[in-house]
This record gives C-alpha cells, structure tokens and sequence, in this order.
C-alpha cells in the first residue's frame, strides 16, 4: 500500500492540528539540541563570535526602544552619531521587533539573540516540513526534507549570521499561498503573503530573494492562464490577492526609502563589480565545507583555506542531500510540475550564487546586477544559495519518499527511515561555537553622551555598540555592513588623543566624552592616551577601573 500523496503527488486534504503541534515541538527540540549547550547560558554566551551576533543582538534591542521611544524616527539609531538611518546601513532585523520589547539592557540582548537564534533553526525545520508535506510527501519524508534544509552542512558556516539563517519564513509563506490557492483558503492566501512580508522586514539580504521568487512564480502563473484561455478566476481569491500583495508591496516600499537615502549619502555604501567579484564564490566552494562540521570539515580544509573568503564562499550542500535531491527528481511524490520547476530553481540559484565566479563580468549574475532593482546592494552572491539550499531539501524530502515506498512497511522500511535522518542529521552535524560577551565597564554608566570610544576599529566597535544597549546613549562609534567614510577619517584624526587637533575636532562635532578602553588599547595608537598630558586642553580625566574617562567641556 503506498502513502498517502504518493500517487497523485498531492498532499492530504488536511493536516490535524497534534501533527503541526508535534513538527514545531520536534523542531524546537532538534534546533536546541543542534546549538547545545547554547541554551544553557542564555545571555552569557552568544552563539558563534563577538562580531556580527552582537550587532545583531544591538539591532534588536534598537527596534524594540525605537518602537516605544522614537516610532516616527525609527532608522535613526543611536550609533554612527551623528549620521541618519544608520539602523538601515545592515539588515535591520525589524521582523524580530517585538523580541526587542522584552528586557533591556546587554544581558537581555544576549538571551534575546540566542533564542532567536534557535528559534530560526526550528523555523527552518518546521516551515520545510510544511511544505514537503504540501507538495506530496509522507510525514517521515518530510521531516527528512526539514533536516536538509535546517541543518544543511553550508549553514555552520553561517553561524554568525541571523539574517541568513532566518530563511524560514520563504518555505512558509510558499506553503500558506501554495495551500491557500489549492483550498481556496482565504485566510490562508492572506497569511502567506503577510509572511512574505514578515520576511521581507527581516532584511532585504533573503527578502529580495523572496521578492523575485515570488515575480517569477506570478509571471509562469499568468503565462499559464494566458494559455488556458483565461479561464474567469476566482473573485474572492482576487481580491485577497490584492490585499496580500499591497501588505507586501507596501511594506517593502516603507523599507527600502531609508536603505535607498544611504545609498545616495554614502556613495561608499555602493558596491562595485570589482568588490563583488572578490566575495563571488569559485564553483570549488561547492564542496569546502565548514570547518565545524564532524564529518566533511576535516576532508575538505584544503579547499576551504584556498578560498580568498571562506566566511562568505562555504557551500558545501551535502552528499546525502544532493544524491536524495537527485533522486527526487524522478519521485512520484510530487508532481512533475513540482519536480521540474524544483529541479530549475536550484539550478539556476545555483549558478546565481557563485556570482561573477563563472565567466567573470559576463557571468549570469550580470543580469541581476544590471536589470534587477536592488542587487546592486547585495554584498555577497554566495547567500543566494538560500534558496537553492531550500529546493534540495524539499527535492530530498522527494527522493526519501521513493525509497521509503521501495522498502515498504516492517522493521525494513523503519530501518531505512532511521538511516535516511541519520545521515541527513550527521552530514551537517558539528558543535556551534559560542563566545563569551565582555561586560560593560562601569565607567560608561557615568558617561555623558555623546560618547567616542577608543580604541575604534570594527572587532571593538561592534561591543561598544552592543555595550550601548544599555539606555542607548548617542555613540559615534558603529559597526555595520560598510564603515562610513567619516567614521574612517574621525578614526585616523584622533590617532594622537588626547592632543589639540583631535580635541577640537570632537568638541565640534559636539562629542561630550571620550572613553579608552585600556584592556582592547594595548596594541593601538591610544596605547599611551591615558598617561599624556592634557593641560591647557579644556579636559577633564578619570579613571576608574579599565576605563579612563575624558570629560570635553563644549
């Protein structure tokens, strides 16, 4: 007897409520275990490094305080003082807005961030089984597409990346519409469009993906009513189509305004062809794995160290994920339809990743870059394997589907089963690191804003940034996904604090104190600020404990 949607590559006509109770438990269960022992140091550990997690935990502690203090004023964040929209100069994370209203304060930026963290990798899981389950496959298959999708061997390399690891929201919102349009649901068809939305807040880095996904899926869906004859469609669908679609368009649109003015005040901001190149991955990343990873990071560290940026070039997909997705391509489980248009996708975002890799300028990537509004934003073309890395699981989930309905029922097709998630669940197996958060020192609690503080560069930046969770005090200091060309210069300007030049320039800018951190100023032209004279400078020095305060009378 064969599964239910084997046949007729359609899912069941209804998932029972203990099911969708059972996938979400499941895969908050699967995603603590796989950060473990993350969760056991909420708010003292955050997972992989101190660089881009605690921008992030600092990004989500500002939407929150805006939300409630400045709403009207948003995007006008308190570092990058006195720049505007400086929350719009990386993702802004705002789809996570409402974490950001729970605590306050460094400790509950950390706790707030680790749980997101996991909460993504659930998501993921949950989100891709819903829509395996949609297109036709079994329950065991599709938690089997989940595993591919959420623990898929390229993501350890994106452990220090929210933004990225946030994909669940593009298998969930394909899900809503895909099941809402076959139901004629309109609470659903609603419910996806929204979700796409949420996606979209959460950064244009996976929104713009999600964006051109969904234009490519509109314009075949109106080829084919165009040869159909333009059957008369459904009214009511219609209109919830429209309303969907406005939810997104307008969400995007509010969105894009203060990324677009950084655009236009940070010509710096702008990337280059000659930039992206450098970040574009060779088709040798396809099989560098991360170097966490238990089972292939060893194997492949020759590869990874050839690469000019393993952090952003890491794309090994998986062994067992690409032989189940190709396997898949010739499943019943889904529809032919559904196999081919699976199959396209991921070959297509495959060649899209690797950016100017191929052939240089000439490479498919020119046709986004040249024609396709916003791409020229987008820093790293690796990322686009988001969703490529999404049509292998749900391909994988197919591919799992044949061999469960070739092994049968009895202890043979259990066996085969267990053997199908192990190897999805070993292959992208591998500890993530976590990191220590530094405290903030007391000194800053005394501190009048505005602050600069020293050493700057981008490894410390973006703990006085995160430090500054606490009540948000006006801070020069940033870091972000390019350094504003005035951050640069004040950088180098200051190189002699405490001298004159570097006083007075502070003082215009209207800076009320300077604070060196002693424990990070070793090896940094600020080694020695603490000891130099400051007579006749109008500046007013403490120290207390590792800090050493300079009080600028305006």
């Amino acid at each position: 007897m064969r599964r239910p949607g084997l046949d007729s590559g359609r899912a069941p006509e209804r998932f029972a409520l203990l099911e969708l109770l059972v996938v979400v438990a499941a895969g908050t269960g699967l995603a603590v275990l796989g950060t473990w022992p993350l969760v056991l140091h909420l708010g003292g550990r955050i997972a992989a490094d101190p660089g881009d997690p605690l921008l992030q935990a600092w990004q989500v502690a500002w939407d929150g305080h805006a939300l409630v203090h400045q709403p009207l004023h948003f995007f006008q964040a308190n570092s990058f003082w006195p720049l505007r929209d400086s929350l719009a100069f990386s993702d802004a994370l705002i789809g996570y807005t409402p974490a950001g209203l729970l605590g306050s304060g460094p400790t509950a930026a950390v706790a707030r961030y680790d749980l997101l963290f996991i909460g993504a990798i659930a998501l993921a899981f949950a989100a891709t089984y819903l829509l395996a389950r949609e297109l036709g496959a079994g329950r065991v298959a599709a938690a089997c597409g989940g595993l591919a999708c959420a623990y898929a061997p390229w993501r350890l390399g994106q452990a220090g990346h929210l933004h990225v690891l946030s994909v669940g929201g593009i298998p969930l919102s394909l899900f809503l519409l895909l099941r809402g349009y076959r139901r004629g649901s309109r609470a659903q068809i609603l419910a996806g469009w929204v979700v796409a939305a949420w996606q979209v807040t959460i950064g244009f880095t996976l929104g713009l993906q999600l964006l051109y996904l969904l234009l490519a899926i509109g314009a075949i869906v109106v080829v084919g009513w165009l040869r159909r004859g333009r059957p008369a469609p459904d009214r009511a669908a219609l209109v919830t189509t429209a309303a969907g679609l406005a939810v997104l368009i307008v969400t995007s649109a509010i969105l894009a305004r203060p990324y677009l003015r950084v655009l236009h005040d940070h010509p710096e901001s702008h990337r280059t062809i000659a930039r992206v190149t450098k970040l574009s991955p060779a088709v040798k990343s396809l099989v560098a794995a991360a170097p966490d990873d238990l089972v292939w990071g060893g194997a492949t560290q020759p590869v990874r160290h050839s690469l000019r940026a393993p952090h952003e070039q890491l794309l090994f997909p998986g062994v067992a994920i690409v032989l189940l997705a190709l396997l898949g391509l010739r499943s019943p489980a889904y529809s032919g339809r559904a196999r081919r248009a699976l199959g396209i996708s991921a070959l297509v975002t495959l060649v899209l990743a690797l950016g100017f890799s191929l052939w240089g300028e000439w490479s498919p990537y020119r046709l986004l870059w040249e024609l396709a509004p916003g791409w020229q934003g987008v820093r790293t073309p690796g990322r686009v394997f988001v969703l490529t890395s999404v049509a292998l699981a749900l391909l994988a989930a197919a591919g799992v589907e044949s061999l469960l309905a070739r092994a049968g029922r009895g202890p043979r097709g259990w066996a085969v089963a267990a053997g199908l998630v192990a190897a999805l669940a070993v292959e992208g197996l591998g500890p993530i690191p976590t990191a220590v958060v530094p405290d903030p020192p007391a000194a800053l609690r005394v501190a009048r804003a505005p602050l600069f503080e020293l050493p700057s560069e981008a490894r410390h930046d973006t703990i006085y940034e995160f430090w500054s969770t606490d009540g948000f005090p006006p801070l020069v200091n940033g870091f972000s996904g390019f350094p504003p060309r005035s951050l640069l210069a004040l950088r180098q300007a200051s190189a002699g604090f405490p001298d004159r030049r570097s006083v007075s320039l502070l003082r215009r800018m209207g800076v009320r104190t300077v604070v060196v951190h002693r424990r990070f100023a070793a090896r940094s032209p600020w080694r020695a600020a603490a000891t130099k004279p400051v007579r006749g400078l109008g500046v007013g020095r403490r120290q207390m404990g590792d800090a050493v305060l300079f009080s600028l009378s305006p």
